[in-house]
């Protein structure tokens, strides 16, 4: 009975990692992007609730969040940033962040990602 508690718990463990191992590496970590946010965009963008200044022709985080883009388009643009704003040359793991800050700024739920592959077209029939 013991070898077979033992096997389990290796079963256990070794699927637990594995599935950690599988799971995506696109979530940022929203605290960080919070931080980075605040030192980076907050001269133009407001990016918290409680921010007093910033600029009025840039639009906020919270009305980037309430438009709903997904993560690839949001990261995609701070990628290639478009003038006026300035390439400061964010990390992948930074862009991560800031864009999983930005989408926790939606209580709404998230809309499902989409997954890189062509819809199938209808077929006549």
């Amino acid at each position: 009975m013991a070898f077979f508690n033992h096997a389990l718990t290796v079963a256990f463990f070794t699927s637990a990692i594995l599935g950690a191992a599988a799971a995506p590496a696109l979530a940022g970590d929203a605290n960080r992007g919070a931080v980075i946010s605040k030192r980076w965009c907050s001269s133009c963008h407001v990016v918290v609730k409680d921010q007093t200044a910033a600029n009025a022709d840039a639009p906020s985080f919270f009305d980037i969040a309430r438009r709903r883009a997904d993560r690839k388009q949001l990261a995609n643009f701070l990628i290639d940033p478009h003038p006026p704003m300035p390439d400061m040359h964010l990390s992948r793991k930074e862009i991560d962040d800031i864009v999983t800050y930005i989408r926790s700024l939606d209580p709404r739920p998230q809309p499902a990602e989409p997954d890189g592959k062509d819809e199938e077209l209808p077929k006549k029939g």
